[in-house]
C-alpha cells in the first residue's frame, strides 16, 4: 500500500489549506486514517483521526479542535484535513497513515497502530 499526501504550502497565519491523502494498492475508505505532523525538531504528534463504519467517529487533537476538519470522498478514496485559522505553531510536516483496524477511540492517536504511512507534506504558516 502507498499513501500520497498532498496540499501542503505557505500560507499566512490565519489562512488555510486542504491536505489530501489518495491511497494505492489498499482501500482507505475502512478502517481507521490518521493524520499526524512532525515539527521541525520535535517529534511525530497526532493531529485528527477517522474510523469508519458503523459508529464512525473522529479524533482530533486539543490544539485543532475548532479549526481543523477531517473528511472524506468515499468515491476518489481520498480523505481530508481542511485546516482553517492556521497558525505558526501549525508548521511542520503533516502525514496521513492507515490501518485496515477500525480503533477503539481511545487508540486513534496512537502512531503505532497504523501500519502505513505517507511521505508527508510540508505545511508552512508564516506570521
Amino acid at each position: 500500500v502507498q499513501l500520497q499526501a498532498s496540499g501542503g504550502g505557505l500560507v499566512q497565519a490565519g489562512g488555510s489549506l486542504r491536505l489530501s491523502c489518495a491511497a494505492s494498492g489498499r482501500s482507505i475508505s475502512s478502517g481507521t486514517v490518521g493524520w499526524f505532523r512532525q515539527a521541525p525538531g520535535k517529534e511525530r504528534e497526532f493531529v485528527a483521526g477517522f474510523r469508519w463504519g458503523c459508529g464512525t467517529s473522529t479524533s482530533y487533537a486539543d490544539a485543532v479542535k475548532g479549526r481543523f476538519t477531517f473528511s472524506r470522498d468515499n468515491a476518489k478514496r481520498i480523505v481530508y484535513l481542511q485546516m482553517n485559522s492556521l497558525k505558526p505553531e501549525d508548521t511542520a510536516v503533516y502525514y496521513c497513515a492507515h490501518t485496515p483496524a477500525r480503533m477503539v477511540l481511545s487508540a486513534i492517536p496512537t502512531q503505532t497502530s497504523y501500519d502505513a504511512w505517507g511521505q508527508g507534506t510540508l505545511v508552512t504558516v508564516s506570521s
